[in-house]
């Protein structure tokens, strides 16, 4: 009796281990074409569209390839959450024309040294190409250079001025 209470015991075990393995789907992908639909132009099928997107004003990308100024917090390199569909926008154009080739300013406010400013005017002007380039556009197409603090949009000592020279800027 204890034999076949075994045996029945060893069958039990061997059929729970017989069932179907979880099957691992792999980490989800998300489409580039789906980020940030924001300007309501992904996925659009702008081939027939005549006109140069960047000029003319009638063009459905016209209004989004307008916002060329991605704006940085404070010694900081990193892209702030409200500019990278920006970024994505001419990540986009730039992906869709392999012909056309944008300069990236990156810039820095009056604190700091002139070094230092260089250095960091560079930083945020390599964050938005690298950007770029993982969303698709070519490094080929994208120059990225620092100005430093020598190109500055406002010359006042507050901190909303500080704000507006924090910036790369495309420049096609």
């Amino acid at each position: 009796m204890k034999k076949i209470l075994v045996l029945v015991s060893l069958v039990a075990l061997l059929a729970g281990c017989a069932s179907d393995p979880a099957v691992d789907t792999g980490a989800k992908v998300e489409d580039r074409d789906t980020l940030a639909k924001k300007d309501g132009t992904s996925g659009m099928d702008t081939s027939s569209i005549s006109g140069d997107p960047l000029t003319d004003p009638k063009h459905p990308l016209y209004k989004t390839l307008q916002a060329r100024s991605i704006y940085f917090d404070y010694d900081s390199d990193a892209i702030k959450s409200e500019f990278v569909p920006v970024v994505e926008a001419h990540a986009r154009f730039l992906r869709d024309n392999a012909n056309r080739k944008v300069l990236i300013q990156g810039n820095a406010d009056e604190r700091g040294s002139r070094e230092y400013n260089l250095g960091l005017g560079q930083r945020r002007a390599d964050a938005i190409k690298s950007r770029m380039t993982l969303l698709g556009a070519k490094s080929g197409q994208i120059e990225s250079v620092s100005l430093g603090e020598e190109k500055a949009r406002c010359a006042e000592a507050t901190e909303s001025c500080y704000a507006e020279n924090r910036r790369g800027d495309l420049v096609y």
